[in-house]
């Protein structure tokens, strides 16, 4: 269906109070981005006008979805005074002749799922799910492949308790229904909520067609608490890590790795059991070894690890890190860092050998300071380097030196080990034995 004839309303004004958070629901993160993020982008996929109903934390969820999305109203809910999901409509204005209402705790809705409610010619279109065990849920009942009516557990009849049809809570209307029933909504219930479903009841009670439509239950799961949010990032990594094995991404133990909505690999490119990856980090025709972290970084024709951990803004490009270093903020071209060493906010050029045990000293507590390595630059192991500091090209650094902020220039070796000293019998004195 045209884009231009699509309205889509995401209600994400709710606290979520079984989350147990001071957080909004809509906040919390699956796989690196919040989970409201993931409604709003699959739903701009079928639609230029797409509206979000805030209420609850309403500055910090507009701020969030901001960050990703510039062409998206936000409508605040009087809360206070028109409570519930039919009290979210309230306010909204309608675009186009359909309308999809989508609910602001389903990260993982689809495309192509969206796209059928879309197929039905219906005034209103009802999602439902099948359950094994519907005990709990309100019935929908079908006849003639028509929704009759919405009964609640507490007041289903025996035979109605046998109908496994429970609603999952999207709909699409057309913008008739939208604009005559929204304003007859009443909060004469136990909740005093205006309710979206006393729209289909009424639209019922008038003979307007209500049309069913079968959906899948993994997929059209509310997140309502820490261990739906849990469940629903587990499927959401399968789906991302599925994608990327397609594409030709290679991984070992998948089921172990953690990637992260917005990493992208490119290339011929390999990663081992244990890994992590997350941010906006790219891969590049590299190998990422087992058990090792890579946040908001790029790598290039390189291998990492395994356990080597390159935090925010590292840069690797036709370079070797090995187990148990750490980058951060730091670029390293054509360079060779087999182990144990840290190397933060520094420059490190082609050819350069860093030996384990050697770290950049880059923050005296107060200020960061750069570190500027050149190229086939050799430095020793167990060496302190102290920033801010340049090592020009062709530089050689012996092992367990302590270089000082300045410049080591072309051709120098720079050394600071003292003279050892050795002392006759000393062990024999200390532990008082011969």
């Amino acid at each position: 269906m045209n884009k231009n004839k699509i309205s889509i309303v995401i209600l994400a004004a709710g606290k979520g109070s079984r989350m147990k958070s001071p957080k909004a629901k809509v906040l919390h993160s699956i796989c690196g981005k919040e989970m409201l993020y993931y409604i709003i982008k699959t739903s701009r996929e079928i639609s230029d006008d797409v509206t979000v109903v805030v209420a609850h934390q309403k500055d910090a969820v507009i701020a969030s979805m901001s960050r990703y999305f510039s062409d998206i109203k936000f409508v605040t809910q009087d809360a206070l005074n028109f409570p519930g999901t039919g009290g979210a409509m309230k306010n909204v204005n309608i675009k186009n002749e359909r309308v999809l209402v989508l609910n602001g705790d389903m990260p993982l809705l689809q495309k192509n799922s969206l796209d059928k409610f879309f197929e039905i010619q219906s005034d209103i279109v009802m999602s439902i799910f099948e359950l094994e065990n519907p005990s709990g849920y309100g019935r929908v009942i079908i006849e003639n492949g028509e929704v009759k009516r919405i009964v609640e557990q507490k007041d289903a009849t025996k035979e109605e308790l046998k109908v496994q049809s429970v609603n999952a809570g999207i709909y699409a209307f057309s913008k008739k229904i939208i604009e005559k029933y929204i304003p007859l909504l009443q909060n004469n219930n136990a909740q005093e909520e205006y309710y979206l479903t006393d729209v289909i009841s009424m639209a019922r009670n008038d003979g307007i067609k209500i049309t069913p439509l079968l959906v899948d239950e993994e997929e059209f799961k509310g997140v309502n608490s820490k261990k739906d949010l849990s469940d629903a990032e587990i499927i959401m990594q399968e789906k991302i890590k599925n994608s990327l094995m397609e594409s030709g991404v290679i991984m070992q133990l998948p089921s172990t790795i953690y990637i992260e909505d917005g990493v992208i690999f490119e290339g011929e490119c390999i990663v081992e059991n244990g890994c992590r990856i997350t941010g906006e980090s790219k891969i590049i025709n590299s190998h990422i070894k087992a058990h090792s972290i890579i946040e908001d970084s790029i790598v290039k024709n390189s291998d990492v690890g395994p356990l080597a951990h390159l935090r925010p803004a590292s840069n690797l490009e036709d370079t070797h890190v090995g187990n148990f270093v750490e980058i951060k903020k730091s670029t390293l071209k054509g360079v060779k860092a087999g182990h144990l060493s840290y190397i933060g906010d520094a420059t490190v050029d082609e050819g350069t050998n860093i030996g384990a045990g050697v770290i950049t000293c880059n923050y005296d507590g107060i200020n960061k300071y750069k570190t500027t390595i050149g190229k086939n630059v050799f430095v020793g192991s167990d060496s302190q380097l102290i920033a801010p500091i340049t090592l020009e090209d062709n530089v050689m650094v012996a092992a367990g030196t302590t270089v000082r902020s300045g410049t080591v220039y072309s051709g120098e070796l720079a050394v600071s080990s003292s003279k050892l000293r050795v002392i006759k019998d000393f062990y024999y004195k200390f532990f008082a034995k011969k």
